[in-house]
């Protein structure tokens, strides 16, 4: 049984969506980030960087095996599986798409979101920085797909799943209802993998759960726990 530790972001949702073509059996624990669950002992147990997602397969080699960050995850299950890992010979072309997405399409949409969304100040520099290089990776990727139909030459793979995770969400990292406009063969591509019927029932993971929705000052906190100076220890009088 896998335990995964979710919130609806999109690096659960790669995870999510390969649980759900797997056919895996898992069981979701919510981690509510904007609670500031994920700085629990509990929860840094798991995953000492308190981010999700993680992962515990309580069938791991050797026994319970912890698994955290959603690159990680991807690459332990696909090897456990035998599933979505590419041929042996296409080793070098998944792990180099696997870790641009990772290293660079991920953190770079994830700071356009934040500073156009997130940040008390509207800074024009941070935004067109961010914008601008999140565009340049989404140009990278449109690149490749031309003329395939997934980012491997064998087929759908890991690095399909972790591409999805982050352009399901390029609608706020452009601010665009239209977002994949300019990146006609990244479209097709997208609307391929979302036709999938696990990606129907991986959007529906954590449904059931009501997850903290109010961007106050307990979740800036949370989310952004850097920006604040640490709290005072506690000394006895």
């Amino acid at each position: 049984m896998i335990r995964f530790y979710f919130h609806p972001t999109p690096n659960p949702a790669k995870v999510s969506l390969f649980l759900e073509e797997s056919g895996l059996p898992y069981e979701v624990v919510p981690v509510d980030t904007s609670a500031g669950e994920q700085h629990g002992a509990v929860f840094r147990a798991i995953n000492p960087n308190g981010k999700v997602p993680a992962i515990v397969d309580t069938e791991g080699l050797g026994g319970e095996t912890r698994v955290f960050d959603s690159s990680a995850i991807l690459l332990y299950l696909a090897e456990k599986t035998g599933q979505f890992g590419g041929q042996p010979d296409e080793r070098g072309e998944l792990l180099s798409w696997l870790f641009f997405i990772a290293s660079g399409l991920g953190p770079f949409s994830g700071q356009s979101v934040h500073f156009q969304r997130a940040a008390p100040e509207k800074l024009p520099y941070a935004i067109n920085r961010y914008r601008r290089e999140a565009e340049r990776h989404y140009q990278v990727l449109e690149d490749r797909l031309t003329g395939r139909d997934h980012i491997l030459d064998s087929g759908y793979s890991i690095a399909d799943m972790s591409a999805w995770g982050w352009v399901d969400r390029a609608g706020f990292v452009f601010a665009s209802e239209t977002p994949l406009a300019a990146f006609p063969q990244l479209q097709r591509w997208f609307a391929a993998i979302d036709a999938r019927p696990a990606a129907a029932r991986a959007r529906a993971v954590g449904k059931d759960h009501t997850f903290k929705r109010e961007f106050d000052e307990q979740t800036r906190r949370a989310l952004f726990p850097s920006n604040y100076p640490p709290a005072e220890p506690v000394t006895a009088s």
